[in-house]
Order: structure tokens, then C-alpha cells, then sequence
């Protein structure tokens, strides 16, 4: 598979997420399995380029930023991070950034979709799915301009 292929399929896994959408988010997938309107071939652009956005997951816990062609993973092991030289792609159904950690391939995506982290009484605008190290990880992602919320009765 071209590189080319893995970064628009990222983005169309992450439709296949179980996050409810967000109340406005484009219409759900198509009998196809596209995520969106079919007829759309406009990039994503829910997330601008210039915008960082972070993200954070759980078991193992897991996290970061990205913000233009850098981002920073980290983990428990590694809490400041490591920082990956990234390309980002804007497919129809989201954004993803793609790289190499520990010379093995690493692609977050990242989609419409509210989301909880399961730990904390937050609500996340996106959710973010991260391939590295041979695994697939669940998580959720926000940005300055769209940030989570607390659940409602939450702090």
C-alpha cells in the first residue's frame, strides 16, 4: 500500500468509531462506507492547517500535540515526549499526520465526534485513533478553537 493510500484510509477508519457525532457533523457514512457526503470532494477542514491539536488516550495511557509538521507523543515511560517529524493529510472525513516512531510507521487520525476519555467528566470534540508499534489506540483530540467540555453535572 502507497503511503499515499495508508493516509486516506486513516481518516476513513476513524468513521468506523463507536463516538456518537457531533450534533453538527456531516451526515454519516455512506452505503459505500465513505464517511460524508459522497458527492463532497472537498478536504476537511474542521481543523485548520496552522492549528495544534492535542490528544490524549487510555490503557496504555498515551498522549500529545501536533502543530504544523511536529508533534509530540508521550507516555507514562516518557512524559515530555518524543517528537516525530509528521505529513499532514485533510481527507473528506478528517485530518490525519503521519510518521515514524521507534523506525515503526505511526498515523493519527483524527474525526468528527464527541468522545470521552472514560476517566475524567470531560466531552471531546474529536475522536483520535492512533496505529504505532503494530497496535491500534482509541482516543479523543481538541483544539483551542473547539476544546472539551465537561460532561453536564461534571466539574
Amino acid at each position: 500500500m502507497k503511503l499515499r493510500d495508508a493516509l486516506f484510509a486513516a481518516p476513513l477508519a476513524l468513521a468506523a468509531c463507536h463516538s456518537a457525532p457531533a450534533p453538527d457533523a456531516a451526515p454519516s457514512a455512506s452505503a459505500s462506507g465513505v464517511p460524508g457526503d459522497t458527492s463532497d470532494t472537498h478536504a476537511y477542514d474542521g481543523i485548520h492547517a496552522d492549528e495544534t491539536v492535542r490528544f490524549t488516550g487510555t490503557e496504555p495511557f498515551w498522549g500529545g500535540q501536533v502543530s504544523g509538521t511536529l508533534l509530540t507523543y508521550s507516555t507514562p515511560d516518557k512524559p515530555d515526549g518524543d517528537a516525530i517529524t509528521v505529513k499532514r493529510f485533510a481527507g473528506r472525513g478528517g485530518v490525519s499526520w503521519s510518521g515514524t516512531w521507534q523506525a515503526q510507521p505511526f498515523v493519527l487520525a483524527v474525526t468528527e465526534g464527541s468522545c470521552s476519555d472514560g476517566m475524567s467528566d470531560r466531552t471531546y470534540p474529536f475522536t483520535a485513533t492512533l496505529q504505532v508499534g503494530g497496535e491500534q489506540r482509541q482516543g479523543c483530540a481538541w483544539t483551542e478553537r473547539r476544546s472539551f467540555t465537561p460532561v453536564e453535572g461534571g466539574a
